[in-house]
Parts: structure tokens; sequence; C-alpha cells
């Protein structure tokens, strides 16, 4: 259950009662125990929380590289975790994932990182890619840096590489996890710019894993808070340490550096 309802409007993603455990069932680790939320769709949901609290579990039951236990996960209504392998990878174009560390591929150019995408999954010609990766490299501002090798790129435009490849397929539905690992505190608020521009201009549904807390909060228009199996949902940071619950009071007073009420 949570402390606040979720964002009003339709939603891109759902959680419906989905437990997840790991481990051998004499010794088995219960990470999500029956929680329910909803993603709004052209909105940012963060989700934060403690390590080994499940925050890329989600993401993985998201992409459907996960199944859960039991319960429900909707991407558009559908039920992505009975699908079956066909479906599930027409389903998965409608993402685009930020890897933790922008998993570029050292022995490809900036260019050929970005239109690997469009080369793998449509049948647009060579000329329609560039012009394409043209437009992206320009919007994002990497243009003269295509022919460069991600050993020759700051943290920070990785990640603009990393975000430019996950966009060229016009995504629905973008995933971010840990976005602004290794990155300084100037690299990280342009990062954060980046995003909100890029979102407000495509209308994607964001969903960000980050430890980056509470900068990270800026962007949300709802935050997760994962602890222990449950989850608690929020629709502004503002409204967190005035839970009732004594674990997300802590997490205010520790984390977030802000007095309880």
């Amino acid at each position: 259950m949570s402390d606040e309802t979720t964002v009003s409007g339709e939603s891109a993603i759902q959680f419906v009662e989905v437990c997840k455990s790991f481990g051998e069932r004499s010794k088995r680790h219960l990470v999500l125990d029956r929680v329910s939320f909803s993603a709004p769709r052209g909105k940012t949901t963060v989700i934060a929380g403690g390590s080994g609290q499940g925050k890329s579990v989600i993401l993985k039951l998201i992409l459907g590289l996960l199944r859960p236990d039991s319960g429900e996960v909707l991407i558009g209504g559908n039920n992505i975790s009975s699908m079956g392998y066909k479906a599930l990878q027409a389903q998965r174009t409608l993402f685009g994932v930020l890897f933790q560390g922008s998993a570029l591929f050292d022995s490809l150019t900036v260019f050929e990182n970005i239109a690997l995408p469009l080369r793998e999954r449509t049948k647009l010609t060579a000329e329609e890619i560039r012009s394409r990766v043209a437009a992206t490299l320009e919007q994002l501002e990497l243009t003269g840096h295509e022919d460069k090798f991600p050993a020759q790129l700051s943290g920070g435009m990785k990640k603009r590489v990393g975000l430019a490849r996950a966009l060229q397929l016009e995504p629905e539905i973008v995933l971010f996890d840990e976005p602004t690992t290794g990155l300084d505190p100037v690299m990280t608020r342009e990062i954060y710019e980046l995003f909100v521009q890029t979102q407000k201009r495509l209308g994607y549904t964001a969903v960000i894993v980050s430890h980056d807390i509470p900068q990270i909060f800026t962007l949300a228009d709802q935050i997760i808070l994962l602890n222990k199996g449950e989850l608690d949902v929020f629709t502004d940071a503002s409204q967190i340490p005035f839970s009732t619950k004594p674990n997300i009071r802590e997490f205010a007073r520790l984390v977030m550096g802000q007095q309880t009420a």
C-alpha cells in the first residue's frame, strides 16, 4: 500500500499485486511483496530505495526480462508477463533503455552506436538512417562527434549518445537505470535538463531508477520508494517527511536531510 495515490491520467505501466522472489525454495528472498502501482502516460516516475530493494528488478519486469511469481505487469493494458516470445519482442519495440554506464559498443563510432537500433529493427534505407541519426545528433548537441569512439568521449557525452540511441525507435516508454552514475554535480544537472527537454519534446513516459537523492526528485511527477518488499507512492517529494510510516520518516531524515513532522 502507499501513502499517496498515483498521478491521475491514463497509465502506461501497471503493476497489479506483483510478487517476486529469488533463491532456493528453502531460502527464498522476497524482493517485491504484492506491490501495485501505475506509471502515468507521458510523465516521469522515479524509483528510489536502498541497494537490493528491487529497483532494477522492476525495470527487468517491465521489459519482460523477468517474470513475476504472481500478479500482472501491464504495458498499455497488455499483460507482458504472460506473452510468448514473438509478442514480447514486438512489445519491446515500445521501449527505449538508457543503461547504467550507457552500455555503448566500444568498437562502434557514435554514429554507428546511434544507428544500430534502426539497422537492426527497421527497413529504413541507409540514407534514411543517416538523416534520422543526423537529426538526433543535432537535437542532443552531438553534431561533430559522430565519428568519435566511446573512449574519446566524456562521461556526459556518453550519456547523450546512450539517450540518442534509446530514442531512435521513437519509444513510448524510456527506462533509465542509474543515468547519472559517475558524473560530477555540474554534468548531472546538465543531464537532468536534457531529460526534461527531450521528454517535453517527444512526450514519452519515463521511469528512472536512481540513487541520486534528493536531486532526482526534481524530475519526478511521481516518486516510488521501495523498502523490504513494499512500496510507497508520492506525487511530490515534499510529502515524504509527512509519511506515517517510521521507515519513510527515517528515509526523509537520513537521506533527504529533512525534518519529519
